[in-house]
């Protein structure tokens, strides 16, 4: 999967580093010196990711974060920060700017191979979605407003973790947090859990004492309940080949140990604003697509979904040998009743004569309103 990707850091070396490593795995990169031309350039060139250098004189790389989040042409780019800083306030504070993730210096290929790989990803089915929104808009049967700053209290977060330390540590966040936690030591009974209750987010330790890790996140990623569910996992600081195969597998995020509250705290805000904001652009489009295909006024379908559904029928019937019937009703008289009462009443009839249809069919019969009052 091919991207362009801007690489931002002072230091010419450090860019030329980044950008022979991301040449030679066949992505676009571009690049920048500091984080107003990193602005400039992210507008122009509209890149897939941006690889930003925390530490650049003028406006850093938090800064920097701040306003291609704030402008809303770049909101939605992914965005990792590249620092020599491994202090955990740098990271709390890069993830309240809008960071996605960090890569510390000196950068490992496998890290940064796929954490580009995972963003880019979720970068393409989030372009996809607003693209869908977008052209529902522009036809007038959706709204275009969105809310990107979605609340995060009340959310299922359900804890694949049989280490105590970590329960207990991120229980107290979930209090905190105002969130509703689920705790499963029994990895086994994943996908029971799963149909249980609708989830906000998964976080699971990668070193379970009775199962793996990776298994537990393919087995959500794989089932059709949770496929969209985003999972956090819990790691060792040396374990980055797993990391990667996880990020790899669809894993959204990663904890290393020991757990940090205040980044636990960060990390799991994103992911759950991340996970309501892409529901509200599926509802909407879900929404949108309906509108296009049913009768505003009678609720029944329209002559767009008629047409195409009929020529699937009539496939059908001569495939199969099997007949149809078709049954066109035409109201008498019916402008005598909108220029006697008035279209409001009109309306109405129209609308209790659909209802009437619908509950005189069977249920695979289909009934459209192909146009007034036909």
């Amino acid at each position: 999967m091919t991207a362009r990707i801007l690489v931002v850091d002072d230091l010419p070396a450090n860019v030329k580093l980044l950008e022979a490593k991301l040449t030679a795995e066949y992505y676009d990169v571009v690049t920048a010196s500091g984080g107003e031309e990193a602005l400039e350039v992210a507008a122009g060139s509209r890149p897939d990711i941006v690889l930003l250098d925390v530490m650049m004189p003028g406006i850093d790389g938090f800064e920097t974060c701040r306003r291609l989040r704030a402008d809303p042409k770049l909101a939605h780019l992914p965005v990792v920060m590249v620092t020599a800083l491994s202090d955990v306030e740098d990271r709390v504070r890069g993830l309240e700017a809008g960071a996605d993730d960090f890569l510390t210096k000196p950068v490992k290929d496998i890290a940064l191979f796929s954490r580009v790989r995972s963003l880019i990803r979720l970068k393409t089915a989030m372009d996809e979605l607003r693209l869908r929104q977008d052209t529902s808009a522009q036809l007038g049967i959706s709204d275009s407003s969105l809310d990107n700053e979605k609340a995060v209290e009340g959310a299922n977060v359900l804890l694949v973790d049989d280490h105590r330390g970590n329960v207990e540590k991120i229980a107290r966040a979930a209090d905190a947090g105002s969130y509703k936690l689920d705790v499963s030591t029994d990895a086994g009974a994943i996908e029971d859990t799963l149909a249980q209750t609708a989830y906000d987010l998964a976080i699971i330790n990668l070193n379970l004492k009775g199962a793996d890790g990776l298994r537990v996140a393919s087995q959500i990623r794989s089932n059709e309940v949770s496929r969209g569910l985003p999972i956090i996992i819990i790691s060792e600081e040396d374990d980055t080949e797993r990391v990667a195969k996880a990020l790899d597998l669809g894993v959204n995020d990663y904890l290393v140990r020991p757990i940090d509250a205040n980044e636990l705290t960060a990390r799991i805000r994103t992911q759950i604003r991340r996970k309501r904001y892409q529901d509200q652009l599926r509802l909407h489009y879900r929404d949108s697509l309906n509108l296009a295909l049913t009768d505003e006024l009678t609720g029944l379908h329209n002559r767009r979904y008629f047409d195409v559904h009929f020529a699937a029928q009539r496939e059908h019937s001569e495939e199969s040998g099997k007949p149809i019937a078709i049954l066109m009703m035409d109201i008498d008289r019916f402008k005598n009743v909108n220029d006697t009462y008035g279209h409001p009443v009109g309306d109405d009839v129209l609308k209790e004569i659909a209802q009437r249809l619908k509950m005189s069919v069977r249920q695979f019969d289909m009934v459209a309103r192909i146009g007034g009052e036909e």
